[in-house]
């Protein structure tokens, strides 16, 4: 699976690709990330990639020559015309829903736009996909790329211990429930804070039904709607609604 980027900042992905547990994916080369220098594509001795937007207001927005040269490179060295990805604030969201539709793929060109945003005539000629990584506005598409990358990194075989994936919020539609560890007991501000009886129990049954109802009130509180979504998708078991219902009483 391949990956170009095209970016202002490539120095920005370097860093990403070699630290953590994730740099699993890249040192081996299950996800391959190849990192295309905007200015590259530009003309002129300035070599300048903005301009002023038609119709007035502030900032600067990319012009599309480049950005079009940039991305028939990428093909060109590819063979083949990828998916083109392009961040804004206009996408769908990020979800893990589609982060493993992606992973089932051969990669995309990522486009990492900059300043007010990009002269729409690129959008329309070679974008398939806008994505958001929510409703709020980053300097540039850097961040949600190296998002997007780290996502799908921790879907690959071996990069994370074996059921660590399945067990994350979202994997199946609901958010993780708290974690624990040592030590059992810690005196927090003069409380004595303990780890709940259930997980020191060694009653595998026990501890599963406990972790999932731990899920289930975690989710219920903090994002509602993903219960709704679960319960029209048909993953709520008997036991997750009798356990939902409880909460409410």
């Amino acid at each position: 699976m391949r990956f170009d980027v095209i970016t202002l900042f490539p120095d920005l992905f370097a860093p990403h690709l070699q630290l953590g547990v994730t740099h699993r994916a890249f040192g081996s080369g299950q996800m391959e990330v190849r990192l295309w220098p905007l200015r590259d594509f530009a003309e002129g001795n300035y070599r300048r990639v903005d301009d002023r937007p038609y119709g007035g207001g502030p900032g600067m927005v990319l012009t599309a020559p480049p950005l079009l040269r940039a991305v028939d490179a990428v093909w060109a060295d590819r063979g083949e015309r990828t998916p083109v990805i392009h961040f804004c604030p206009s996408g769908v969201p990020l979800t893990h829903a589609l982060v493993r539709d992606l992973a089932q793929g051969p990669g995309a060109v990522l486009v990492c736009g900059r300043y007010e945003g990009v002269d729409q005539r690129f959008v329309d000629a070679r974008v398939n996909l806008k994505i958001s990584l929510g409703d709020f506005v980053l300097s540039g598409g850097e961040i949600p790329a190296l998002a997007l990358l780290d996502a799908m990194a921790r879907l690959q075989a071996g990069v994370l211990s074996e059921g660590s994936a399945e067990r994350d919020s979202f994997a199946d539609g609901l958010l993780e429930g708290p974690c624990y560890t040592r030590p059992e007991h810690l005196n927090i501000d003069g409380v004595e804070c303990g780890v709940p009886g259930w997980l020191l129990s060694g009653d595998h049954g026990r501890v599963q039904a406990a972790v999932r109802e731990a899920a289930l009130a975690t989710t219920q509180r903090q994002r509602p709607d993903l219960i709704v979504q679960a319960r029209k998708a048909g993953r709520l078991s008997v036991a997750d609604e009798r356990f939902l219902t409880s909460l409410t009483l």
